[in-house]
Order: C-alpha cells, then structure tokens, then sequence
C-alpha cells in the first residue's frame, strides 16, 4: 500500500489555490485557523440543503470577505435577500467583527455533477434514504461522465447495506491520474449517516491537465506554425493549379 496524501494539500501552489488567505503572527494563527474552521462548521451546518461545495475565507486588514460556493443561490440568498443578512450578522458576531466589515458572496456552481463533494454528498444522502448503494455508485459516475470528465472514481467504506463486517466498495471509469501534479483532480469526502453506522464516501474527478502558461505559449505558437504552413502549402497548390489551367501559361 501506498501512502495515501490529500489530493488537494500535494498540489497546492501548483494546480491548487488555499481556501484560507491570510496573514497572522505567530500567537494569532491557531486561532484565526480555528476561527475559520468554526465559521465553516457554521455555515455547512446553516446551508445544509444548498449544496455548498466549499468556503472561501479572505482576510485583508479587519475586512473578512467569505465565499460561498453552491449549487442552489437561491436558497443561501432567501427572499429579497433576507437569509444572506441573518448569516452575514450570524458570522459577524462569531469573528468577533462589525457586520459592515463582512461581506458574503456567492458563486454559482454551473454544474454539480462535476463538483467531487456535491456528488459525495448526493451519494451520502441517496444511502441515508436507503438506496443501494452500487446503483447510487453506478448513477453517480454515469451522470458525471456524461458531464464532460475524464474519468471518476468512487469509494464508498463501513458497513455496506448494514452487513456485521464493514468493508470497502468502489467504481471507477476513465482515468484518474492522482500521482500526476499537473493533472486537474477535485476530491469530496461525505458521511452518510446510517442506523447501522456511518459510511463515508469518496469521489474523485478528473477534469483534464493544467499546464504551465510557458508550456501553453508554446503549444500555441507550434499550432500557429503548423496552420500558417498548411496555409501556404494550400495557396502554393492553388496558385499551381491556377497557372495550370491558365491558356498559354
């Protein structure tokens, strides 16, 4: 067995971004790291049929901007936008900080199907209401295929359909490459719930490669070429044919 590593901490600065940004000495970072864990407890907890994905935290001076991203904006803003302003004082008063100086924002997740939590969280929810679970599995990498990735690969471990020995499931399609650090993979973990204990669930996805910006010049410079030399060698050919078919040429 390998040592198994976080998909997102391995590939942070290289295809991944942090979702904390801030800057604290040494006596105030445990405690704005435990202040955003809080904050996150809070708002999963608030928005639990939102399908959040994740939560950004940006901390510039005394201003703290969160970003919530979800699948359904609707339901995080409310009626003429009466929830957002309850949570905004909400999370306000647990950073210890004006509501003015806190901003929440919401970015609309276009397509859940190729978010690794929201599917997690869908596979979680689907075994809580007794579904079964290889066709939540199957349903679940059927729907995110169709969706555009390139490959998927789920996990799902504990007491499957409530047996007395807990053991270990999964569906992969595709490929899903978690040793390459260029390759663009999204992970979820969810818990399911159940009355015969809790299940976890993993997803990951893969979305295809991102590669440096020198490598893409380059790549696109090498198209470049290649399409201006099959222009000139299709002009060439059409002057000789013109010439061609030119009387006393």
């Amino acid at each position: 067995m390998g040592q198994k590593v976080n998909p997102f901490a391995i590939r942070l600065g290289i295809t991944r971004d942090w979702v904390s940004k801030w800057y604290a000495n040494k006596k105030q970072f445990p405690v704005q790291v435990h202040t955003d864990f809080r904050v996150r407890q809070f708002l999963k907890a608030k928005l639990a049929e939102a399908s959040v994905s994740r939560i950004l935290i940006d901390r510039a001076a005394k201003r703290v901007n969160i970003t919530i991203q979800t699948a359904r904006p609707g339901i995080v803003i409310g009626k003429k936008g009466e929830d957002i302003e309850k949570l905004r004082a909400e999370t306000a008063k647990m950073l210890k900080l004006p509501a003015t100086d806190v901003r929440l924002n919401i970015s609309e997740i276009r397509k859940p199907e190729l978010d690794a939590q929201l599917v997690a969280d869908g596979i979680a929810q689907q075994i809580e209401k007794r579904v079964m679970f290889r066709r939540a599995m199957k349903r679940a990498v059927m729907s995110t295929m169709r969706s555009g990735a390139l490959g998927v690969k789920v996990r799902l471990s504990g007491r499957l359909n409530g047996s007395e020995i807990a053991r270990t499931e999964w569906a992969r399609e595709g490929r899903v490459p978690l040793h390459t650090f260029r390759a663009d993979i999204d992970y979820g973990l969810g818990e399911a719930r159940t009355t015969y204990g809790v299940i976890g669930v993993k997803v990951w996805i893969f979305k295809g490669e991102v590669f440096d910006k020198a490598e893409l010049a380059a790549q696109a410079s090498e198209v470049e070429a290649a399409q201006a030399a099959q222009g000139a060698a299709a002009n060439a050919a059409a002057a000789a044919a013109a010439a061609a078919s030119t009387p006393g040429a």
